[in-house]
């Protein structure tokens, strides 16, 4: 073969390429575009509050945009649903509570099974529970509280922000521990709950400390006790449950703790990432403080980790619900 005619398939090889190139570019590194996370709860929330502070600083992690989207219903299955149907590309992540576990237990026609629906990817916060009453009711401790629920059962109204929830379940395992009894209303979320409260429509809420911790010291909410096994510093004259010695609830503790979700089949280098980017978040001094700030306790996990407590909370509470046969209304 010449040399002009090996210039000549030298250059048609060297087009051919090029043009692979262009019509294959190669793949870009996760994150490319914005990252949304569903917080399926309405906004003022514990989860809400929880995924801004989470999407505020994993932008300056991850180089990217990450949205807050909130889809309220179903405590939190319609949201969760969303995520669960979402491609496992790391784009849409869930925002989620421990309720994740007891929630479909409840409705009992889950759209989706938690278990292989979702894949963990850290831990974010733990933060205790708080039984709130209007400032003006006339119950002015923790004991009265039960013992209102134990002699006149079903009297006392309570809200919580969804069947199934971190609060709606304080409130089934108070009531299976002392024995007190109330007349529970369900909210899309604690946010309107808490309105409602302060507004006099409804004597009592169970809450998260840091939903409403703002409320209780602009005094529109007044604290019973805490869920907490210690006091808590931003509420130093507020007890816990167990020191009071309530009959049945000597020992009693319950923390709400949150985590971040993606789809099932994450890909191996995107889940890596993603819980990389959380420890980082959740070491951060600034982000720390800003939970701690808000009484809840920032700490990073694997998704092994969040797998195994998501698992024990399926084993303590779920057999509880079923033996109360709570079902959604």
């Amino acid at each position: 073969m010449c040399i002009r005619s090996l210039l000549t398939v030298r250059s048609l090889l060297t087009a051919v390429f090029a043009a692979f190139a262009i019509a294959s570019p190669a793949a870009a590194e996760y994150p490319d575009k914005p990252i949304r996370i569903m917080a399926p709860y309405a906004p003022g929330g514990n989860i809400d509050v929880t995924a801004r502070i989470i999407a505020d600083k994993l932008k300056d992690v991850l180089g990217v945009t990450v949205l807050v989207e909130n889809k309220a219903g179903a405590s939190g299955m319609i949201g969760s649903d969303v995520v669960a149907r979402a491609a496992p590309d790391g784009y849409t992540l869930l925002l989620s509570a421990n309720s994740l576990v007891v929630v479909p237990a409840i409705y009992g026609n889950a759209p989706y099974d938690w278990r292989t629906a979702f894949q963990p990817i850290s831990h974010i916060q733990a933060v205790p529970g708080v039984v709130l009453v209007n400032p003006s009711s006339p119950i002015k401790s923790f004991a009265e509280f039960i013992k209102i629920g134990i002699d006149k059962p079903n009297s006392l109204t309570i809200a919580d922000s969804g069947i199934g929830t971190t609060n709606h379940i304080i409130e089934v395992l108070l009531s299976a521990a002392s024995g007190a009894q109330y007349t529970l209303v369900h909210y899309k979320g604690s946010g309107q709950a808490t309105i409602d409260v302060i507004a006099g429509q409804v004597p009592a809420q169970i809450d998260q400390v840091n939903s409403a911790l703002a409320h209780i010291k602009a005094g529109k909410l007044r604290a019973l006790a805490v869920t907490a096994d210690k006091r808590i510093p931003e509420l130093p004259d507020v007890p816990t449950v167990k020191e009071l010695g309530v009959k049945g609830l000597e020992d009693f503790t319950y923390s709400t703790y949150t985590g971040l979700f993606g789809p099932a089949k994450l890909p191996p280098a995107v889940l890596k990432k993603l819980n990389d980017a959380m420890v980082k978040v959740l070491t951060d001094p600034a982000t720390v403080k800003r939970f701690a700030d808000i009484t809840a306790e920032a700490r990073p996990s694997t998704p092994e980790e969040l797998a195994s407590w998501l698992d024990k909370e399926d084993k303590m509470v779920v057999p509880l619900i079923k033996k109360l046969g709570i079902k959604a209304e």
